[in-house]
């Protein structure tokens, strides 16, 4: 069995990336999230062609067909419960995945992280395609301003928005085409995850201190392992018991009515994950601006490898940059808050503020404060 698992392809390929993937001994809790986010991912493909076979992509039944698989397919709650619920873990913790990879410095390995800022772009994609299926009320309008926004871009007024549309407003064309992509863009997901696993075994994980030397690594199995295996029971049980205890938790009550183009919702929001972008977008007043701010509000992370050129990756040793790292989870937290509220006075202007700030902490002061470091430590 040894010999076979040296000299078989298939074998070899496992033994390497998984039992003999060489690892730093001191990685914590939170360089948990990337494998937790294939369990996230496995779960969505899995359940999904389960609804998909009940599901009907009109307007006039798609509200129904949903109602239908919570109560009349066997188990039928159980798996859109788990589906929608999983998408939020999904999303949420492609953050929670950024995080440490920003305050470890993993940035500095750019393949292996622009193509994790590609995956948190097309994360989002099937995650909203999702919420517009059910088409109730919610769905209907967040549709509706959503690709209303791709009338800005790059000066295309209606061809593009009417190529989505099909006709002049969102409807069943437009329903259809966002279940097809909603169908197809996991497996593309699947395809990019698998990349990115590709250049981060090139480049193996990134220790908290930047400790990369043979003697501080271990091989993954099966310290990192049984590791693993205990954050999937964790999120297995936090999954199974949302779904199961509190189903519309993170839903919108809104959205438990059918769709009526003639009643339009006092204050329409996105999921919480889009509030970011969302708050962005709705500090500027004009609105080619804004949809090119809210555009550049994931891609500006790419800018980081660029201009960061210490030799000092992690933040651990630099405090100057850990208090603009925190500064960036506090801003980032007040833009989510920002981005529930209506749109007038104060929020209007704390949006602005908050969002110009955004940018200055990538683009002005995260390099300034890394330089000024790498003087004081060549001085000393």
């Amino acid at each position: 069995m040894a010999s076979l698992r040296k000299t078989h392809p298939l074998q070899k390929i496992n033994k390497n990336a998984l039992v003999d993937l060489s690892t730093p001994s001191n990685i914590s809790v939170w360089w948990n999230f990337g494998s937790l986010l294939g369990l996230c991912l496995a779960t969505q493909i899995l359940t999904g062609p389960f609804l998909a076979m009940h599901y009907t992509s009109d307007i006039a039944t798609a509200f129904s067909s949903v109602a239908h698989i919570c109560r009349d397919v066997n188990y039928g709650w159980r798996n859109r419960n788990i589906h929608a619920k999983g998408e939020s873990f999904f999303v949420i913790w492609v953050y929670q995945h950024i995080g440490p990879g920003l305050y470890s410095g993993y940035y500095l390995n750019a393949d292996t992280w622009d193509i994790g800022l590609v995956l948190l772009f097309m994360v989002k994609v099937p995650a909203f395609d999702g919420y517009v299926l059910p088409w109730g009320q919610t769905s209907f309008w967040r549709a509706t301003v959503i690709t209303n926004l791709l009338s800005a871009v790059l000066g295309v007024t209606n061809s593009l928005v009417q190529w989505i549309w099909d006709i002049p407003s969102v409807h069943s064309a437009t329903l259809t085409r966002f279940f097809a992509f909603h169908f197809l863009f996991p497996f593309i997901i699947a395809a990019a995850t698998v990349t990115h696993l590709l250049f981060l075994h090139e480049t193996h994980s990134n220790s908290p201190l930047r400790l990369n030397s043979p003697a501080y690594q271990i091989s993954f199995h099966p310290y990192f392992a049984y590791h693993d295996l205990l954050g999937f029971a964790a999120l297995l049980i936090a999954l199974t018991s949302l779904a199961l205890s509190t189903p519309n938790l993170l839903g919108d009550p809104d959205n438990f009515a059918a769709s009526d183009s003639l009643v339009t919702p006092p204050h329409i929001q996105l999921q919480s994950y889009c509030l970011l972008a969302y708050a962005i977008l709705r500090s500027i007043p004009n609105k080619l601006s804004g949809v090119l701010v809210l555009l550049a509000s994931s891609p500006v992370l790419m800018v980081i490898p660029l201009h960061y050129t210490s030799k000092q990756r992690g933040l651990i040793f630099r405090p100057l940059t850990q208090l603009l790292f925190w500064a960036l989870i506090a801003n980032v937290s007040i833009l989510t808050w920002i981005g529930r509220m209506p749109v007038e006075h104060p929020f209007i202007v704390f949006g602005q503020f908050s969002s110009f700030l955004y940018f200055i902490l990538f683009l002005v002061l995260s390099p300034l404060a890394a330089r000024l470091q790498d003087k004081v430590v060549i001085s000393i």
